[in-house]
């Protein structure tokens, strides 16, 4: 990379300024200072803070980005889905079923779903216990859901589809099956992927066409 001395006055920003972004970048593991001067590193090598600017980048996040995002935070949450229900006990439980029940009364719509999904992993992470979970998942969950917001993805899943899992997720926790529970979150984050990335694609389209 360019010295600090370059970069100031390219950016006609202050040394001070240009250290203190650089040690940014360091920290997300972006580059690698050393005597001499900063060397940039792989993507590869980086942290997950560097999810934020990735899917900032263009006005509609990549939605192979998205899906490999919620590919994993899913994974994350069917952990913590598996050890709650195996160590539950039964005011815990009786909370996790209200929440279910909740939701499958409720519409379509996606604030309202996702809002109560988010209680409900919440809840489920709790109770797991899992810290390393709890860590990750706020982490990534925060890059995310903040550019979703951004660009106002409304992203819509089969209210059938739903009602399959919440059916799946009910039985399980009256089963304390938490291979079934960890089952029926896969499979809601596989439809919200696919219903987000729809979105996503649906809009660069028309945008495309909108700028030809």
């Amino acid at each position: 990379m360019p010295s600090e001395r370059d970069l100031a006055a390219h950016f006609n920003a202050s040394r001070g300024a240009v250290r203190e972004a650089l040690s940014q970048l360091e920290q997300i593991g972006l580059i690698d200072i050393q005597p001499g001067g900063a060397r940039v590193q792989s993507l590869q090598s980086a942290s997950i803070p560097v999810l934020g600017p990735l899917l900032a980048r263009e006005e509609l996040p990549d939605p192979v980005l998205v899906h490999q995002f919620l590919q994993t935070f899913g994974a994350l949450a069917a952990l913590s889905a598996r050890e709650a229900v195996q160590s539950a006990n039964q005011e815990q439980m009786n909370r996790m079923r209200e929440l279910v029940v909740h939701l499958s009364k409720l519409t379509s719509d996606f604030q309202t779903l996702a809002q109560q999904w988010h209680k409900l992993l919440e809840l489920i992470t709790e109770i797991s216990g899992n810290l390393v979970v709890q860590l990750i998942g706020n982490d990534l969950k925060g890059h995310f859901v903040e550019q979703m917001i951004s660009v106002d993805i409304q992203p819509r899943i089969k209210k059938a589809v739903l009602d399959e899992v919440l059916g799946d997720f009910g039985q399980c926790l009256m089963e304390k099956d938490g291979s079934r529970a960890a089952g029926a979150v896969i499979r809601y984050f596989d439809a919200l992927s696919k219903a987000v990335t729809e979105v996503i694609i649906a809009r660069r389209a028309g945008s495309d066409r909108q700028a030809s």
